[in-house]
């Protein structure tokens, strides 16, 4: 099977998957599509060629864009093998690769009461995190929060903030925009 065809049919499988994880029926998203239902089901099953202008209407009706319908499928290695990186009190593993969707970061952090949390650090954008084991201790401007394992923490970054451990070492779990990364993890 060429490369072109392989494609093909994985283009129609999405558009299958799509529409059943909608639970739409084929004569549902035919009529949100303007097409009929004898054609949607020739275009699911490989037995008509699929017309761009019909792509670009099945992304819009099925919620999705034209680039996610047909990128191609690139799973050859889809496990992460994150590397560690050091700092003063804090190791970091990215845990989601450069080309992340939405320019997010994915990042374990274990976090020692050694760092410091004298000095606190704004930039544009929010913070999410969610404490894996251990406290966190989360310092908001003149406010100090006690994050727990199982809870979670979300704030606004341009309010004065750093994240330490109580008691112990911490893990935490978070999910950082491209403002928040380059903060957060070109810190020591």
């Amino acid at each position: 099977m060429t490369q072109e065809e392989v494609l093909d049919d994985l283009v129609r499988q999405r558009i299958r998957s799509l529409r059943l994880a909608k639970g739409l029926s084929l004569d549902a998203l035919a009529a949100r599509c303007h097409l009929s239902p004898s054609t949607l089901s020739r275009l699911e099953t490989g037995n008509r060629r699929i017309a761009l202008d019909q792509l670009v209407r099945l992304a819009r009706a099925l919620g999705t864009t034209l680039d996610q319908l047909v990128e191609p499928a690139d799973d050859t290695d889809v496990v992460i093998r994150p590397l560690s990186d050091h700092g003063q009190g804090i190791t970091t593993w990215l845990l989601s690769r450069d080309s992340s969707p939405h320019g997010r970061t994915v990042a374990k952090m274990r976090i020692t009461p050694e760092r410091a949390i004298d000095t606190l650090g704004v930039h544009p954008g929010r913070d999410w995190f969610t404490v894996l084991t251990g406290t966190a201790i989360l310092r908001l401007g003149d406010r100090t929060v006690f994050v727990e394992a199982g809870q979670a923490a979300e704030f606004s970054t341009m309010v004065p903030h750093a994240i330490g451990a109580r008691g112990g070492p911490c893990e935490i779990l978070t999910i950082l925009d491209h403002d928040g990364e380059l903060a957060h993890m070109s810190r020591g």
